[in-house]
């Protein structure tokens, strides 16, 4: 295993995110703290590895990032194993997080869906839910063209190949968001 050549990929990657992305991040991060200054929530969803960045990034808004505030209503849609078991096994598992987005989804609110492959089934329904409800969708995806970005109002397409450099770079843009957020709240 050459440690030195997977840092490089890494930098690398965080490289052509800072070359590439800068505008779409700060936009992401305007559209979260608007949402959040005007007294809506913050939605994620993922699946496997995204959905723990999902999970990651909620509990930050909700506990704190760096600074000491209130906290701030996120929910991550990846957390209630009744919900998700119950919902996949009634109506299928693509259904899981539209099913959620219509239940507690509000106009002004904010759902983040996160996928290297921006192709992912549950998340697609939910932007399109979302989009019939009103709430802003941001999609944190990997570089290619894809469903998810196709319908999202901001993108973010990491620049980088390889699956496990683009998931690194979406939990440093959680972070960033978090960061902007603890900024200006």
């Amino acid at each position: 295993m050459d440690f030195k050549k997977t840092i490089e990929a890494h930098e690398q990657a965080v490289a052509a995110l800072k070359a590439d992305c800068l505008p779409v991040l700060e936009k992401m991060a305007e559209v979260c703290g608007k949402a959040i200054k005007s007294g809506h929530k913050i939605l994620l969803c993922g699946n496997g590895g995204s959905a723990a960045d999902s999970q990651h990034i909620a509990a930050e808004f909700v506990g704190r990032f760096v600074k000491e505030r209130q906290g701030l209503p996120s929910i991550a849609l990846t957390t209630d194993t009744s919900i998700l078991t119950a919902v996949g096994n009634d109506y299928g598992y693509d259904e899981v997080f539209r099913r959620q987005v219509e239940a507690l989804g509000q106009a002004g609110d904010v759902l983040i869906g996160i996928s290297t492959s921006g192709n992912s089934g549950n998340i697609v329904k939910a932007f399109e839910q979302a989009k019939k409800q009103g709430v802003k969708t941001l999609a944190l995806t990997g570089q290619k063209d894809s469903k998810m970005s196709a319908l999202a109002d901001v993108t973010l397409k990491v620049p980088a190949p390889v699956t496990a450099r683009v998931q690194e770079c979406h939990i440093m843009i959680g972070h960033m968001i978090c960061e902007y957020i603890d900024e200006e709240y």
